[in-house]
């Protein structure tokens, strides 16, 4: 596994992250022995980047990470989330005191005293950045946190936070059938010194090794709320996926981990984090790394799935109300 400094003076860490959103529910019923035992693949093939939120489960993504530290005794990079909200009438805050409280929380969660990265989840307008970044600066110079971050933000937000306290990480969707960070997000990361930080890298999940089955209960309400899982969109978008492990298969490679390799290629700055349940599914990221030296195959991905292949919105209109948007 690659290690690599995450934004400007941050820690040594691994350039594929845990997404753990799955450990508390998220994408299918699970429990604790199977969070722990995805957690300790992650760990074995050298990922020490876990990325998590209060609202995974909610509290259960960190109780579960919190119980697999104390028995383990680990000390991976971590990275937690605190302002959306399970409110339809309030679903953001970006307000100071209501962060402190839900990252003193999710410290509690994790049996730790600091974390190295607390994003905003997602930007409130009403709360001024400036405020924002100054309580961010408190919480750095009190130890209880070793960067912050944005989360699904647009590139003015990113420069207008990073001028008020360095950011040191930027984690907005991002992978072959979501570009959107292509138009200018990515490449002021790489400018300002600022770690990218992908979620969903595999598409959630419609790029792994077996066809995604949108009938099955682990599409989740989440999943099943959002356009491109719906018909007439489905459809299209299950015949690119097909062609796409069609690719990877004839390669002797891992869907997964060509979906990675991608995304790797994009540039040093680059840190996806990609979810799973089970070890088996976690193991298929081996391998990105050397396939993202693969220019030849990259190619050929590119020309498969090339900007703007996918079919329907990435979110509903509910579900993008929160998101930032710049094109």
């Amino acid at each position: 596994m690659i290690m690599r400094e995450l934004g400007q003076d941050g820690p040594q860490t691994s350039t594929l992250g845990y997404g753990c959103m799955s450990l508390g529910g998220g994408t299918g019923a699970t429990d604790e022995g199977t969070g722990h035992a995805a957690l300790d693949a992650a760990w074995d093939i050298g990922i020490n980047f876990l990325d998590t939120a209060n609202v995974y489960g909610p509290h259960i993504s960190e109780q579960v990470i919190g119980t697999w530290l104390k028995s383990r005794g680990h000390k991976p990079v971590i990275a937690t989330k605190a302002g959306i909200l399970r409110d339809p009438e309030n679903p953001t805050t970006n307000d100071p005191a209501y962060l402190e409280a839900e990252l003193e929380g999710s410290l509690n969660r994790m049996g730790v005293d600091h974390v190295d990265l607390f994003y905003i989840h997602r930007r409130n307008p009403a709360t001024p950045i400036a405020d924002v970044a100054g309580f961010m600066q408190r919480m750095i110079d009190k130890g209880k946190i070793g960067g912050w971050g944005l989360s699904e933000v647009s590139p003015t937000t990113l420069r207008a936070a990073h001028a008020e306290t360095p950011v040191t990480a930027v984690q907005n969707e991002y992978s072959l059938w979501t570009r959107q960070p292509e138009l200018g997000l990515i490449q002021d990361c790489a400018k300002l010194g600022v770690a990218f930080v992908p979620f969903s890298p595999i598409a959630r999940g419609v790029l792994g090794s077996t066809p995604f089955d949108v009938t099955s209960p682990d599409l989740g309400p989440f999943r099943e709320q959002m356009p491109r899982f719906q018909e007439p969109h489905w459809s299209a978008n299950q015949a690119k996926a097909n062609a796409f492990r069609t690719l990877a298969a004839d390669n002797s490679v891992t869907a997964p981990a060509l979906a990675l390799a991608w995304i790797l290629a994009k540039g040093d700055h680059m840190f996806p984090i990609p979810g799973a349940r089970t070890t088996s599914h976690v193991r298929e990221w081996t391998g990105a790394h050397e396939l993202a030296t693969r220019a030849d195959l990259l190619a050929q991905v590119d020309n498969l799935l090339p900007v703007g292949w996918a079919f329907g919105d990435r979110y509903s209109v509910k579900q993008s109300s929160t998101a930032e948007r710049y094109c």
